[in-house]
């Protein structure tokens, strides 16, 4: 398995991995988390101008799974309510993390690998979301309260 940088010429295929990943949260229970063809194109398209766009892809070149990292501060958690981050140092910021389903254990290892890169990391997801909270808790990721999309959307907020 390889984990590089996603290119434009990847953006058609990242599609079906995203519905796929839609589809599974449907069928768990999760109806409102990535609504309305979220991420569109043009979110896929600023992470990949932004280099923080990232796809893990098999021997074959197929593509598995996709996300978005990068070090640095986000915004959305600048604020936490009913906790509090696990330390203030520089982190890393994982988000739209999804898995065409093909290899079991793909979050995991696209997650260690972020880890490899910045031991200190953050994600959010909805509270509804009990696959990537599963992903995250055996991850060794803590739950550290709530955190607010710009949307205003609420958010479970975890650190490792």
């Amino acid at each position: 398995m390889n984990i590089r940088r996603t290119t434009l010429a990847d953006l058609e295929a990242l599609i079906p991995i995203f519905d796929y990943a839609r589809a599974i949260m449907r069928a768990t229970g999760n109806h409102q988390q990535w609504t309305g063809g979220y991420p569109s194109r043009e979110v896929l398209m600023e992470d990949i101008r932004l280099e923080q766009s990232y796809v893990c892809v098999d021997e074959l070149g197929e593509l598995l799974a996709t996300f978005c990292f990068f070090i640095g501060d986000d915004p959305t958690y600048s604020y936490i309510e009913n906790g509090t981050w696990l330390n203030d140092f520089p982190y890393g910021v994982v988000h739209r993390l999804a898995t065409n389903g093909k290899q079991k254990g793909m979050g995991a290892y696209c997650i260690d690998w972020c880890y490899r890169q910045c031991p200190n990391l953050r994600i959010d997801t909805h509270y509804d979301n009990v696959v990537m909270q599963s992903v995250l808790l055996k991850a060794g990721f803590v739950s550290c309260g709530t955190i607010y999309l710009a949307n205003g959307d609420k958010r479970q907020a975890f650190h490792k």
